[in-house]
C-alpha cells in the first residue's frame, strides 16, 4: 500500500466566505475586505491556478465545478467530510458545522467513477451527529497509510471514540494526542489534525511545540522515527502560515511532490525547505483568498483517491 497518490479530488468554490459556524473553534480564520462577488472570483481563480499547476505536474485531479450546493461556504475543503481507500471503501464523515453538512452529495461519488474507479462500500460514520459527536476526515485524521497507523490530535470536531471506531473498522493503530495553539494568552485545541502535521513517504512535517504534553510529544515522534520518517519540526508561527497543511501527491514520471501553499511555503526557512527537497520538490501555489477565510490551505483542499480502477 502506497502513502500517496496521483489521483484527487478538488471542488470549485462557490460562495466561499468566512464561515461563521465554523469561526467558533477554527482560529485560523479571517475576514477579507471586498464584495461577495469579488472575493469569490478571486477563489475561483487561485482554485483554477492551482488545479493548472497540479495538472501541468502530472497530478489526476478530478474537479467538481457542478457549484456548491445551498450554503456551503467550505465546500473547497472536500477532504473534511470524504475519504477513499484502497479496499473500494469510502468513508463518509461527521460534520461539526451544520452548513457543512450539505457538502456530503452523491453526484462527488458518480463523478469519481466517471473517472474509472470502482466504489465498493460506503462506511457512513455521520449518524454521530445525532449525538454531537464529530470526525471531520482527514482533517483529523492523518493516515500513514503505509503502517496503518491515524495520528489524531483530539478537538471538538475528532471524538476519541469515533477515531478508534475508525481504526478498528479500516485496520489502523490509532496515535491519540493533544495539540494547542495559543489565541489570545490562552491554549486552545487546534480544530484540525492537518495544520500541526503531515506525513509523506519518507518524512514527516510537524509542530512538535503544538503538543504540550511531554509523554504525548514522546508517543508521536516515536511512531513517526520507528516508521523510518525523518521528523522535519516547525514552528506554531509557521504553523500559523499554513506550514503544516501540505499533502505529498505523485506526479507524472512516477514523482512525489510536496504540495503547500505560496504562503507555507514563504514561511519555511532556507534548512527546512533544503530537509524537503532531500526527499521530493516542493509546488506551491497562491490561495491567499481561500485559506484567508476558510482557515484552511492546500491539503484540505484534496481529497486523495486510493480507489481501484474498475
Amino acid at each position: 500500500m502506497r502513502q500517496i497518490s496521483n489521483s484527487i479530488l478538488m471542488i470549485r468554490p462557490d460562495g466561499i466566505r468566512a464561515n461563521e459556524q465554523t469561526a467558533v473553534n477554527n482560529y485560523f480564520q479571517k475576514q477579507l475586505e471586498g464584495s461577495a462577488e469579488q472575493i469569490n472570483a478571486q477563489a475561483q481563480k487561485e482554485f483554477d491556478a492551482f488545479v493548472k499547476k497540479l495538472q501541468d505536474a502530472g497530478v489526476n485531479v478530478i474537479v467538481d465545478r457542478s457549484g456548491a450546493s445551498k450554503d456551503t461556504p467550505d465546500a473547497v475543503f472536500p477532504n473534511n467530510w470524504v475519504s477513499f481507500h484502497a479496499n473500494g471503501d469510502v468513508a463518509v464523515y461527521p460534520m461539526f458545522a451544520e452548513n457543512r453538512r450539505t457538502e456530503r452529495r452523491t453526484e462527488v461519488f458518480d463523478l469519481i467513477e466517471s473517472d474509472g474507479f470502482k466504489i465498493a462500500e460506503i462506511v457512513d460514520y455521520t449518524g454521530a451527529e445525532d449525538e454531537g459527536l464529530f470526525l471531520e476526515g482527514t482533517g483529523s485524521l492523518i493516515l500513514d497509510r503505509e503502517n496503518k497507523k491515524a495520528y489524531c490530535a483530539l478537538s471538538p470536531r475528532a471524538d476519541e471514540d469515533l477515531v478508534i471506531e475508525f481504526c478498528e473498522d479500516f485496520e489502523y493503530t490509532p496515535v491519540i494526542f493533544n495539540a494547542y495553539q495559543s489565541v489570545n494568552g490562552q491554549r486552545l485545541a487546534i480544530y484540525h489534525t492537518n495544520v500541526m502535521m503531515c506525513i509523506a513517504e519518507t518524512f514527516a512535517v510537524i509542530c512538535t511545540a503544538s503538543i504540550d504534553d511531554k509523554k504525548e510529544r514522546k508517543l508521536v515522534l516515536s511512531n513517526l522515527k520507528e516508521d523510518g520518517k525523518e521528523v522535519i519540526d516547525i514552528t506554531e508561527a509557521q504553523m500559523h502560515q499554513f506550514a503544516g497543511n501540505m499533502l505529498q501527491v505523485v506526479s507524472k514520471n512516477n514523482q512525489p511532490l510536496l504540495i503547500m501553499s505560496a504562503t507555507a511555503y514563504h514561511s519555511l526557512r532556507p534548512d527546512q525547505v533544503a530537509k524537503i527537497e532531500q526527499h521530493c520538490p516542493i509546488l506551491y501555489s497562491d490561495i491567499n483568498t481561500i485559506e484567508t477565510l476558510g482557515g484552511g490551505s492546500a491539503r484540505c483542499m484534496m481529497a486523495e483517491v486510493f480507489l481501484p480502477k474498475a
